[in-house]
């Protein structure tokens, strides 16, 4: 008989017990240290207030600053008087109170240019801040001045004298009203005889036709001491002359750049007792006039070279066509070197006239830069 097997014998079969999760080492962290010089960790943030604490408490702290008001961005414009001078000792006290008295918030310079007498010393007393220049001439003076002082306004004006300066609030209010750069005083007088000699009258006249003839509508009066100008003006004026025949250079300047200009009228007075002019009529005359030559060269190239090229092509036609008349007839050129120097017109014709058409494209794109920097200059801002 087999052997019995009884099943309180048999061991229960051992079930697969699930593996523990355990936790991954934790690795030891190292306290950080502040290095020297580190700035301290921002404080968190203060907690808006308490739910129920009131709204004027959470108003008073979400609410942004209030702005600025309008007004306190809109300044007076900077003015500037300008007097460059040359031995006006008898003259530019009365001018420096005269202007101080006119533009109370102006600061007037004077620049002096070589002066022999007490013009520094006047001017100085009368309440003026006073500099010099050495290089003579006030195509100089007026360069070293737009270069040294920054304003928003400028009011340029003889030392001597002749001019009102109760005139200028006016121009300045014009310039500032109509967005104007250059506002310019035609003078007008009484004594014509003794402010304004007739030679100079004659040849002013002259001289202002040629200059709106060649470039344009431009001023009665060109050669006016008496200007306000604006700092884009003044920033973007090259100033290339030395001496008088720097207000043509002005008149010019503002032209070809189309700036807005006007002229206004001035009174206009002889100088007084122990003041002379540094005007020479004939000298000054001749450097007014061959400047205003040289800015028609620079400036209108086309129009120059193409007066050129038309005399010499009429002068190459005239000597030319008799020659080739002849030679139509008879078959024969009697007058060879005629002939020749017809040719040599008409060829340097062509020359010139494309020597005006490179120079014309040349001189477009440096107006086109320099109008750019008259662009990139802010215009005056502020009330008068």
């Amino acid at each position: 008989m087999p052997d019995t097997i009884l099943c309180d014998d048999v061991a229960p079969p051992r079930l697969a017990s699930p593996k523990r999760q355990t936790a991954p080492p934790q690795r030891p962290t190292a306290e950080f240290v502040r290095p020297r010089g580190w700035p301290e960790r921002p404080s968190p943030a203060k907690p808006l207030a308490r739910e129920g604490a009131g709204q004027d408490v959470l108003a008073q702290q979400c609410s942004a600053p209030a702005l600025p008001s309008a007004d306190r961005f809109i300044q007076a414009p900077r003015v500037a008087v300008l007097i460059p001078c040359c031995n006006e000792e008898a003259a530019i006290g009365k001018v420096v109170a005269d202007f101080q008295a006119a533009l109370p918030q102006a600061t007037i310079y004077v620049y002096d240019n070589n002066s022999t007498d007490r013009t520094v010393l006047t001017a100085r007393a009368a309440g003026a801040l006073v500099r010099n220049e050495r290089l003579q001439g006030k195509g100089h003076v007026v360069r070293r001045m737009f270069a040294d002082i920054d304003a928003d306004a400028f009011v340029l004006v003889d030392g001597d004298d002749t001019y009102d300066a109760a005139a200028a609030p006016a121009m300045l209010r014009l310039m500032h009203e109509q967005q104007l750069d250059m506002v310019s005083a035609a003078r007008v007088s009484d004594e014509a005889e003794l402010a304004y000699r007739r030679f100079h009258r004659i040849g002013n006249t002259l001289l202002s036709g040629f200059v709106r003839h060649a470039f344009g509508c431009g001023v009665s009066d060109m050669l006016s001491g008496y200007r306000v100008f604006s700092r884009r003006f003044v920033k973007s004026f090259p100033a290339l002359s030395a001496g008088f025949e720097i207000e043509t250079e002005f008149t010019v300047h503002a032209l070809e750049l189309r700036m807005p200009m006007q002229e206004v009228s001035a009174p206009y007075r002889g100088r007084g007792a122990g003041s002379s002019s540094k005007l020479r009529t004939l000298i000054d005359g001749w450097r007014i006039l061959r400047t205003i030559l040289h800015l028609i060269e620079h400036e209108r190239p086309l129009l120059s070279f193409g007066l050129t090229a038309l005399a010499m092509l009429v002068a190459g036609l005239g000597l030319g066509l008799p020659v080739v008349w002849e030679f139509v007839g008879t078959g024969l050129v009697p007058r060879l070197p005629t002939a020749l120097l017809a040719t040599g017109l008409v060829l340097l014709s062509f020359l010139a006239l494309t020597c005006g058409l490179v120079l014309d494209a040349l001189s477009r794109g440096r107006k086109e830069l320099k109008r750019m920097a008259y662009l990139g200059i802010r215009p005056m801002g502020g009330v008068l």
